[in-house]
């Protein structure tokens, strides 16, 4: 029977690279692995089909043999015997622990390289710095090569020994009956390598702590719970490994005067009866400076005006809010015998004009009346 073109078997055009060819392997090994398929001889075949192409085409040397000679030239070359796990070559469990063994890192291939640990900083800002934005110079502590051993670990600055458990690999095997568990080395911790003569500096880490100094740019706009990401300013990866990134954690302190809503702003300004009453201009302060606030005649306490563009611009896009300001009357205090007497005479006035000078108090009173008249005892 004439055989088939091994870029066929796995499905791949004959420019594929590598990494396609890891794919489509894998592929069709979870499906027609024998483990899979108890006693059947179709998918048995499909697989040692599918992992005799992999071979030859994952071998430069012979995958150039193979697309000049075709199966001549490499006849031999694949289909190796079933050292493990039964018919077909490597067991399922090799495939599986291959397949999650590139996803993070192991695989048992050689020392393995870790990210650097993301940090966190707690930044904490004044309401007209978030508002308005700003640069801040911050502390951050991290790690940085060993300038006595090299980064290496060791006391003289030569390269760390391979770990006798695992030779370099970083991890050990146990098979467990049908599986084979892979965990990291309990003596090298991943590493693949053990300082027998460790750095006096670092201890045989092979990196020290220092603070660096950082400048942050803090757009316009941000608020209490917003994170800022700064990627790669984290501590950095270990054996080459990238660094980390590094969050900022925002915080607003509460302000004298004014409290966010959203985009806008809030504040509470005190008046005097006698402004509410008569009317008048009052100046009130906003974040890029004052405004003159305008109170009509008869105002009441709870009013609230609304100063157009002074809020907040949205960090993430959007209006400008507005600052919202809220009157409150305020009542006399501390009077003088003269005048508690004016006071007297001005409400004698206002008690002959009836509902005329006190609309809602009187509506109020109306209603209180009806209340107790629909009252049965």
């Amino acid at each position: 029977m004439a055989k088939r073109d091994l870029y066929e078997v796995l499905g791949v055009q004959k420019n594929a690279t590598e990494s396609d060819l890891k794919k489509a392997y894998r592929r069709l090994a979870m499906k027609y692995h024998p483990d899979r398929n108890p006693g059947d001889e179709e998918a048995e075949q499909k697989f040692k089909e599918a992992k005799n192409a992999y071979e030859v085409l994952s071998d430069p040397q012979k995958r150039a043999a193979y697309d000049q000679f075709g199966h001549a030239g490499v006849d031999g070359a694949g289909m190796g015997g079933g050292a493990r796990g039964g018919p077909g070559g490597a067991s399922f469990s090799d495939i599986f622990s291959d397949v999650f063994g590139d996803i993070f890192g192991g695989g048992g291939r050689g020392q393995r390289v870790y990210r650097g640990a993301d940090l966190r900083y707690n930044m904490e800002l004044s309401l007209e710095e978030a508002v308005h934005g700003t640069s801040q110079t911050i502390q951050v502590p991290s790690w940085k090569p060993c300038e006595p051993c090299d980064g290496k670990g060791t006391r003289d600055g030569s390269e760390p020994e391979t770990c006798p458990t695992c030779h370099g690999h970083g991890d050990v095997r146990m098979q467990q009956g049908f599986f084979s568990v892979q965990q990291t080395c309990p003596r090298c911790g991943g590493t693949g390598a053990v300082v027998t003569d460790p750095c006096n500096a670092c201890g045989g880490q092979g990196r020290v702590h220092h603070t660096r100094e950082l400048s942050i740019e803090i757009p316009p706009g941000v608020d209490t719970g917003d994170r800022i990401r700064l990627s790669g300013e984290g501590e950095p990866g270990e054996r080459g490994g990238p660094p980390g990134d590094l969050y900022v954690q925002v915080m607003v302190r509460e302000h004298p005067i004014f409290v966010r809503d959203g985009e806008h702003l809030r504040c509470q300004v005190p008046i005097s009866m006698v402004t509410a009453a008569l009317g008048g201009e009052l100046e009130v302060p906003t974040l890029d400076g004052r405004v003159t606030l305008r109170i009509p005649e008869g105002t009441q306490s709870g009013k609230v005006f609304r100063v157009r563009g002074k809020g907040v611009k949205p960090v993430r896009g959007g209006p400008q809010g507005d600052l919202l300001c809220r009157v409150v009357v305020e009542t006399p205090v501390n009077l003088t015998r003269e005048q508690k007497d004016l006071l007297k005479q001005l409400a004698k006035t206002l008690d002959k004009g009836g509902d005329r000078h006190s609309p809602q108090s009187q509506s109020w009173l109306d209603k209180a009346k009806k209340f107790f008249e629909d009252l049965k005892f």
